[in-house]
């Protein structure tokens, strides 16, 4: 893997906050839809909102359409070892595990998880982080 232009990634434009405002809002609203109805609330959140609005502000910063590609079959990829979380956790709560460490043990899990998935997908040909 290429060294991180850290400089790039944490030099923010104008654009760049109306990007987090809008990233923000959409969370916001959700909790705030949750208070009212919780299933609502995980309907919208399961929708690829900032999925959605990340490869249009890739497409309008004229990323390739190879970019656009290798981005949407990733988060295809990285979506899959955090599904377990979504009846771990429950399952946890309910049986009486604190939220912090229900917390910490689902995403300890779901690290593992995406390392399980990198290490499979390789034999498969599939290379989510390349070396």
């Amino acid at each position: 893997m290429n060294r991180i232009p850290w400089d790039k990634i944490l030099t923010f434009t104008p654009l760049d906050i109306g990007k987090i405002i809008l990233t923000a809002l959409i969370i916001v609203v959700v909790n705030k839809v949750q208070l009212v109805n919780d299933r609502l609330s995980a309907l919208l959140i399961a929708l690829p909102f900032t999925s959605l609005l990340a490869m249009i502000w890739m497409h309008q910063a004229k990323q390739s359409s190879e970019r656009l590609a290798n981005h949407a079959e990733g988060t295809f990829w990285f979506v899959l070892p955090t599904l377990p979380m979504f009846l771990i956790f429950p399952w946890m709560l309910r049986n009486h595990w604190g939220f912090w460490p229900a917390l910490l043990a689902n995403c300890l899990i779901t690290i593992a998880l995406f390392w399980l998935t990198v290490v499979v997908l390789r034999k498969f040909g599939i290379d989510l982080m390349p070396k």
